[in-house]
């Protein structure tokens, strides 16, 4: 079974067609991966996915349902969450804090029973608690977890910012740029994350991505845009080595 389908997506903004046509299918257990160059649209597709934008036309078809029209407030529960290119933290809370709100999406308790702490909802906070620490030691966070998010390097803040998501317990992972800002080392790192999401989570991964090493090393299907159109798609290096991406990238 496919787990997301993509099928002739487009949006206008105004008289730019930033996305044209676009279709793609991810299958479960992948990390597909968008390259393209500055403007080719892949944060826009991302936006699309996580229903930031509405298509001016094709359909987005997840675990066999439609939710091209779907509420961006509901696409989390459906299982799709993401990490942002520029990071999306509450920089004055702590790390677990931050955790934390990505197991909001869970919260089964009404407001009277929030206000007065009942049973249900005491339980349901030690299981979001368990969820968290999970999450934390799985990405080596221990160290971080009462840190406030605005005391922390870059690199660190990029792994909260993932673990967070990865807190909603999401079918599909939408990495947007994960490697931006970070350094060799860090972006090394990244890829062990990355796998392990993969194969010890077993949750699949579209990501948007500049970082060539970054994509080679865990990229099973790639995707090349342009002017919001697709150019290429295959592997990391069939794709690298098709002559429109050579074109696309340097020109000509």
């Amino acid at each position: 079974m496919t787990l997301l389908e993509v099928d002739g997506l487009a949006v206008n903004f105004g008289g730019i067609r930033a996305v044209d046509g676009v279709s793609f299918a991810v299958e479960p257990g992948q990390v597909f991966t968008i390259i393209g160059p500055n403007g080719a649209g892949k944060t826009t597709i991302f936006n699309l996915v996580s229903r930031i934008y509405d298509p001016t036309q094709g359909r987005l078809i997840f675990c066999d349902e439609d939710i091209t029209r779907v509420p961006p407030h509901e696409i989390a529960r459906r299982g799709i969450a993401r990490t942002f290119q520029n990071i999306e933290l509450f920089e004055h809370a702590t790390v677990l804090q931050n955790l934390l709100l990505g197991c909001h999406v869970h919260t089964k308790s009404r407001f009277v029973e929030e206000l007065f702490f009942v049973r249900r909802v005491r339980e349901q906070e030690l299981e979001h608690r368990e969820a968290v620490e999970q999450v934390i030691d799985f990405l080596d966070l221990p160290a971080y977890r009462d840190s406030l998010v605005l005391n922390l390097p870059y690199g660190v803040r990029k792994v909260v910012e993932m673990a967070r998501a990865l807190c909603t317990r999401p079918k599909l992972l939408l990495l947007d740029e994960p490697s931006s800002g970070l350094s060799v080392e860090e972006t090394e790192d990244m890829a062990f994350w990355i796998q392990d999401i993969r194969t010890l989570l077993g949750v699949t991964v579209l990501m948007v991505e500049h970082d060539m090493s970054l994509v080679s090393a865990v990229s099973d299907q790639v995707l090349a845009l342009n002017y919001g159109r697709p150019i290429a798609m295959g592997t990391a290096r069939e794709v690298q080595e098709h002559p429109d991406v050579i074109k696309a990238y340097l020109g000509g």
